[in-house]
């Protein structure tokens, strides 16, 4: 039995977590406490963007014209005035821990250090970041949202993932920075920033109407696929040691920070599946494991698109070129060098090929001696 009168919380939308929420409000509502949940989460409910025959969607352009018919999203709600929080008289009925003794967070190694330095957490967190992006760099989104050694992406997917900001928030307040200071931003920006938000709404709608989206296809004609079991390459994709220059950047970028370039997360996906052959699945369980912003809708849909497999997805021979994704988006070898010190001294010229460079064939940099590895596959043949 609880004391409280009412129990509210944020919906959730995997089927499991739905479950839950079921049982748990059932088993109140059995003890006259009143609950409910709440769209906290999204801009739109998944069942509330309907095809014209009421079913749901597989192309994102076709949903977000639908949900632009829906309306605006709403505004965020204001700040309560007041809140009561639980004042420790009734303690000694309740079993609890503090984080810290549920050792959580291994101490040797510090797993969890690179977290800590790169993101501050929480709502205090997710509004800084929120106002640093509008002020600094919404302004160049469309332009250089895709290149990596440029600070122009929002950052603020790990504090949508776990509700320190909400969606509604963020839709408003871009628009607002935009219409307070058009001839700075434009709606080109807005626009293509927000569309990405809408990416997220999309992946939220999949996931509703497809609860096994991150471990079955959703084209069954993939189901045949013969996929390689190759430990070797999974393991020099996972540490950042594959011999392509701009898949090692952001794969070490992951291991030490939690996140990952957007425009280098499909290049990396696309290099262990059409590369290395390696079913998506495997690299959706990984980046489950090691972002940060892991997302149960936006991880799998997202690796679906790049499998060729999914929703709106990517051609299955459309592949990515990891040589020629570095060179367009990251021309000057900035982020490569920023995480790969074994390349920091190769030119511009040959940061991408760097085996190609004339003076240093063997991988190795002049000063400090250390080999970058040998490309594995030996040679890509993508366009």
């Amino acid at each position: 039995m609880i004391n409280a009168a009412a129990v509210f919380w944020n919906r959730r939308y995997g089927a499991a977590e739905r479950a839950i929420d079921e049982t748990v409000k059932t088993a109140l509502k059995a003890q006259k406490v009143e609950a409910r949940s709440f769209n906290g989460h999204l801009l739109y409910e998944p069942w509330s963007v309907k095809t014209k025959t009421g079913g749901s969607f597989r192309v994102f352009s076709a949903f977000w014209r639908a949900a632009h018919q829906v309306g605006d999203p709403e505004l965020p709600l204001r700040a309560p005035s007041r809140l009561e929080f639980f004042d420790g008289s009734h303690s000694d009925e309740l079993s609890c821990l503090a984080l810290a003794d549920l050792r959580l967070e291994p101490s040797s190694p510090d797993w969890a250090g690179g977290l800590r330095a790169n993101w501050k957490r929480g709502e205090a967190g997710a509004e800084v970041q929120l106002e640093k992006f509008l002020n600094e760099h919404l302004g160049k989104y469309a332009d250089f949202r895709d290149c990596p050694g440029r600070p122009d992406t929002s950052r603020l997917s790990p504090y949508l993932r776990f509700g320190n900001i909400s969606a509604r928030e963020v839709w408003h307040a871009s628009a607002a920075a935009t219409n307070a200071a058009s001839h700075r931003t434009g709606n080109r920006n807005l626009e293509k920033f927000q569309s990405e938000l809408g990416w997220r709404e999309f992946s939220y709608h999949l996931l509703y109407h497809n609860p096994a989206l991150a471990s079955q296809n959703l084209q069954p004609r993939f189901d045949a696929m013969p996929w390689k079991e190759d430990p070797k390459a999974f393991r020099a994709w996972q540490t950042g040691t594959t011999g392509y220059p701009i898949v090692d950047a952001g794969m070490r970028e992951l291991w030490n920070t939690g996140w990952m370039h957007n425009r280098v997360r499909m290049v990396a996906a696309s290099f262990l599946i059409k590369h290395l052959l390696i079913d998506w699945r495997h690299g959706e369980s990984w980046f489950w494991d090691t972002l940060v912003d892991a997302d149960p809708a936006n991880n799998a849909a997202s690796w679906q698109w790049v499998a060729g497999s999914g929703a709106d997805a990517a051609p299955y021979f459309r592949i990515f070129n990891p040589t020629l994704q570095g060179q367009k988006f990251d021309p000057g070898g900035d982020y490569v060098r920023r995480w790969i010190p074994e390349l920091d001294e190769f030119p511009a010229s040959a940061i991408h090929r760097p085996r190609q460079a004339p003076d240093k064939a063997s991988g190795r940099n002049p000063k400090t001696g250390v080999a970058y590895p040998a490309p594995v596959p030996p040679g890509v043949k993508s366009v």
